[in-house]
């Protein structure tokens, strides 16, 4: 037989094809993935994702109806030891009553090169983790066995569903690189869902329809009468048919999704598909239409027992508040005096969600509860003082940005008081948290008050009060380089929140070695902190320091940076082309006022130039001065980040703007001998 040169060519083609179709499979793991000792087109990675293959199907059961049914197949690459991470897979599922899942394991190998032949390491037993997280929710966990760098690591998992509403997010990006991803829907006709897609790349999507049938048998027995002991029983067949709507989703060669300085959640930003059930319609039925905007969610959230419910119960603390209130008549005094009693009173245990898990009496008592309970506890009590108080939905920056509606929306929720001046903002599980200074995980775009009469609001959590650092720092400098001087730390609002949270339970000795080590080895006496507990207040801290390796000695020239061991060494802005938003989590200044004293003998050979310096849009600016009277310098720097959240457009320009800071803030006073 002859084959021309063109037939040969598409044979070899043909063969590419299925041989890279055969990889795509279990159990298909080849001696060049194990020998490939970094990814070819990201060599940073630290692992990669060869292939990640899903497929969410309908199986109908006579007696249940509709199940669905979610498989996932995954194969990844361990480059370096900080890629072992990878090796664990976690995987989230529902234990409500009414809608109950399991997820199962299996196929989970490790590969690995031995003597250049393959090795195959099976998953155990004790490789498997099953933990409830709180009792609507519970964790299925794997991790893989003998994994080293090189390892190729294969695993399934499928998860069956009662509630065909719940749809699972499907990533095709992650921050490591994804060579092949593909993710296949098989929907009844008789599901519409909602489909969106987040991101910066878009798979390609290919749909068909097509009939299925399913058949089951049925059993039949008759009653012959009075005149005969036997029953006749008879079996027939039956079926179900139905269109069944194939969409299938590929995306290959997906980079890694860098994070950098100022992200919110670089999940926001990953190229994924979101799904949400709107609506359905059984036959001979009417057509049933679900949470397809915000308005409907959140009524449906609001007739939650977990939740409307909760703020009606009111009795387990009224006698308690009798005493509490006692001559408070303003607004604010029952605001404070609620906020402080539950902060002080019901411990946070750490758990997420819009949901009472025991219900906010039994936190009550037990002086611990998740978000939940303690700020639909403080929500009542609020409410009970004659406050208009609602609680708000919130997706916290963990969840991401909560673009869709659908209940995965939000995962936390906090309490609002609306006065005549605005709304108040309240998050009772951090004690060191104050009136509309929220934790940083709070602060995440959009939130949503829903009030009584299911109405709802948005409401912006991104703060508006600017916080501040004051750093007062006098110092002298001797002609041996040693620098010595006193520094007065003022933070306020979220910068105090943050230090507070860090620091507040920190050992003192401890803290002042972190201190020491963080500012370039610097040697502290005389520490004071001032209103560690007043929330009202700044917090405060004095010090004295000895520097000895901010100084250069060249050619008998002193040069020294005015801001010393404060200054910022790098631009925390790296990557040539961002494309998600730079989010600065607050509004903030940051200022130094400092005085140096020169060292006897010397005086100014050149200071660095004064700078007044902004972008467009007033996002940022950065002012310094810098003035010599005898043997005194006086230098003040202050910068200011105004906005909040910036568009990556502005990307380069915020680049370039903390390029200009940080040169300058590393620029020297040059001394000579007089």
């Amino acid at each position: 037989m002859h084959f021309s040169k063109t037939t040969s060519v598409f044979f070899f083609l043909l063969l590419s094809i299925i041989s890279n179709a055969q990889n795509f499979e279990l159990g298909k793991v080849t001696v060049a993935e194990l020998q490939e000792k970094s990814h070819p087109k990201d060599s940073s990675a630290v692992a990669a994702i060869l292939f990640k293959k899903g497929e969410s199907r309908y199986e109908y059961k006579k007696d249940e109806g509709f199940i669905k049914i979610t498989d996932v197949v995954a194969r990844i690459k361990i480059y370096k030891k900080e890629g072992y991470d990878w090796a664990t897979e976690i995987v989230s599922y529902s234990i409500r009553e009414d809608s109950k899942e399991s997820v199962s394991f299996s196929d989970a190998v490790t590969y690995n090169l031995n003597g250049g032949k393959i090795e195959k390491t099976s998953l155990k037993s004790d490789g498997i983790f099953d933990q409830k997280v709180n009792k609507y929710r519970a964790e299925k966990k794997i991790t893989m066995p003998n994994v080293k760098e090189g390892s190729v690591l294969e695993f399934k998992y499928s998860i069956r569903s009662q509630n065909i509403g719940i749809s699972r997010n499907w990533d095709f990006q992650t921050t490591i690189p994804v060579n092949f991803s593909e993710y296949k829907t098989f929907v009844p006709e008789y599901y519409v869902f909602n489909t969106n897609q987040k991101g910066f790349l878009f798979p390609v999507v290919t749909a068909e329809h097509k009939q299925k049938s399913v058949k089951f048998m049925q059993m039949e027995r008759a009653d012959p009468g009075w005149s005969s002991s036997n029953t006749n029983t008879s079996f027939y067949t039956s079926s179900l048919t139905y269109l069944e709507n194939k969409t299938t989703y590929v995306l290959e060669n997906v980079p890694a999704l860098k994070t950098e300085a100022y992200v919110n959640n670089i999940d926001n930003y990953t190229a994924s598909l979101v799904e949400e059930l709107s609506m359905t319609q059984y036959p001979n039925q009417p057509l049933k239409k679900y949470s397809t905007d915000w308005k409907s969610l959140v009524k449906t959230i609001y007739k939650f027992d977990d939740f409307g419910e909760e703020l009606d119960n009111t009795s387990y603390f009224e006698d308690d508040f009798k005493a509490l209130l006692a001559g408070l008549n303003s607004p604010e005094e029952k605001i404070m005096a609620i906020f402080k009693f539950v902060k002080s009173n019901i411990k946070w245990d750490g758990y997420y969600g819009f949901y009472c898990n025991d219900g906010v009496k039994k936190a009550y008592k037990n002086k611990t509860g998740n978000v939940a309970e303690i700020n639909l506890m403080l929500t009542a009590m609020l409410r009970y003082a004659g406050l208009q108080a609602n609680p708000v939905l919130i997706s916290t920056r963990a969840n991401g940005i909560a673009l869709f509606p659908n209940l995965n929306a939000f995962d936390y929720v906090i309490a609002a008081v609306e006065t005549t001046d605005g709304i108040i903002l309240l998050d009772a599980t951090e004690k060191y948290a104050s009136p509309n200074i929220l934790p940083t995980r709070d602060l995440n775009w959009i939130g949503r008050l829903i009030r009584k009469d299911e109405t709802s609001l948005e409401v912006n959590l991104t703060p508006t009060t600017v916080s501040k650092e004051i750093v007062n720092m006098n110092f002298g400098v001797d002609k041996n380089g040693i620098i010595t001087g006193k520094i007065r730390n003022q933070l306020s609002d979220h910068e105090a929140l943050t230090f507070r949270k860090r620091n507040l339970l920190t050992l003192k000795d401890a803290y002042l070695e972190e201190l020491e080590n963080k500012n370039n080895g610097i040697e502290v006496g005389d520490y004071v902190r001032d209103n560690e507990t007043d929330l009202s207040s700044p917090i405060v801290e004095s010090y004295t320091f000895k520097d000895t390796k901010s100084f250069e000695n060249i050619n008998n020239k002193i040069y020294i940076a005015p801001l010393l061991f404060f200054a910022t060494k790098e631009n925390p802005f790296k990557q040539e082309v961002r494309e998600y938003p730079i989010d600065f989590n607050y509004p903030k200044q940051t200022k130094f006022n400092i005085n140096i004293e020169l060292p006897e003998g010397y005086v100014v050979e050149s200071l660095p130039a004064p700078m007044n310096v902004a972008t467009a849009d007033d996002i940022a600016a950065f002012k310094y001065i810098i003035a010599n009277a005898g043997n005194k310098i006086q230098v003040q720097a202050t910068l200011d980040l105004k906005k909040v959240i910036v568009a990556a457009d502005y990307y380069q320009v915020i680049k370039d703007f903390f390029q200009q800071v940080v040169t300058k803030q590393n620029e020297k006073i040059v001394l000579v001998k007089k």
